[in-house]
């Protein structure tokens, strides 16, 4: 919220998405005028007794077993975000009681899919369940929020998502249903994070070691605390040595960090060429869940982040974090001395 506030956001230019929050969350959401989406039923007098309940709320859906989860995000039966079709309708109807008069929708179900067809049929989804909101309550929404998960190619050959293809695809669903009810006009939108950043960023790193034992492990001077999505849930980032990209394939290795964790490997029996000491290594598509991501374990630090221009310039718009920033949080004034 405050990076959105910082960057020149405000009101319903941002969507305040629930999860677990804190009332002064809430507090900020609200007074930044943000659209507010709400994830329990009981997130809805905790709203009304923490931050006051706005003009617009919104909702967001979890269809259980009517809908297929992805690797990532997993079923939605058994994922910890949204209301059922049950408390959805419970929820509009308290809602409408306690003073809210504008309405919306939210779902969010796979995340990185490629599949043009898993969001035409979301959309599809959605789209029915306005119209059952409008028959059975009358509750007319002003959006639906088909939230994220819009993938990129992260493996050379993936192919990216058609964005015409879905679209058409959304708008056939949008006129057969939406339009066929009476409810145009309907505000639609997407989060497109990663398909707008993740494609635009690179982890540059080094080889520090090189390590043969039972396989062979190229060990770099960045870990799982640099990008953690390949140790946390074994996704693909393409791997490239800039200075080798014509020569042969010489093996298989395991690309790995510094951390005390086995799972501080970016790649596992990855073909590559022949590396050496000192070669630099470029890890693939990190603008999105790569920084963001970062954390400060077994004390490691993070990288600062370039940007390149089109001009071929490169500005600094992260510096690198210092053992003064890790220590800075640390009250080491007034410890009683300690003797072992």
């Amino acid at each position: 919220l405050v990076l959105a506030e910082r960057v020149g956001f405000t009101g319903p230019e941002i969507m305040f998405t629930a999860n677990d929050t804190p009332a002064s969350e809430f507090q900020k959401a609200r007074a930044l005028g943000a659209i507010i989406n709400l994830d329990d039923l009981s997130h809805l007098p905790y709203v009304a007794e923490h931050a006051g309940l706005p003009d617009l709320l919104c909702f967001r859906y979890n269809p259980g077993s009517l809908k297929e989860g992805n690797l990532i995000i997993g079923k939605p039966e058994e994922a910890k975000y949204g209301l059922t079709r049950n408390q959805l309708l419970t929820g509009y109807q308290k809602a409408r009681n306690l003073g809210v008069n504008r309405f919306g929708l939210h779902t969010m179900v796979a995340s990185n899919e490629l599949n043009v067809d898993y969001f035409v049929e979301t959309a599809r989804l959605m789209f029915a369940l306005a119209v059952e909101l409008w028959q059975e309550l009358g509750i007319r929404l002003e959006f639906i929020n088909l939230g994220g998960g819009l993938g990129i190619p992260y493996r050379p050959d993936d192919q990216p998502i058609n964005l015409n293809q879905l679209s058409q695809g959304i708008q056939a669903a949008y006129n057969d249903i939406i339009v066929a009810a009476g409810l145009h006009p309907l505000t639609l939108s997407l989060e497109c994070g990663r398909i707008i950043t993740g494609p635009f960023g690179c982890l540059v790193s080094r080889v520090r070691h090189i390590k043969r034992t039972y396989k062979t492990f190229v060990g770099l001077d960045a870990s799982m605390a640099d990008l953690m999505r390949p140790g946390l849930y074994g996704a693909y980032h393409h791997i490239s040595l800039p200075a080798k990209l014509t020569a042969p394939v010489a093996g298989q290795y395991d690309v790995t960090g510094s951390l005390c964790e086995n799972n501080d490997k970016f790649a596992i029996d990855r073909p590559l060429p022949e590396p050496a000491i000192g070669d630099l290594v470029v890890i693939h598509d990190t603008g999105a869940h790569g920084q963001a991501m970062g954390f400060n374990y077994n004390g490691k630090l993070r990288p600062a982040e370039l940007l390149l221009r089109p001009d071929g310039s490169v500005q600094q718009i992260r510096r690198a974090e210092t053992l003064e920033d890790y220590f800075a949080t640390i009250d080491f004034t007034d410890l009683p001395e300690f003797h072992c």
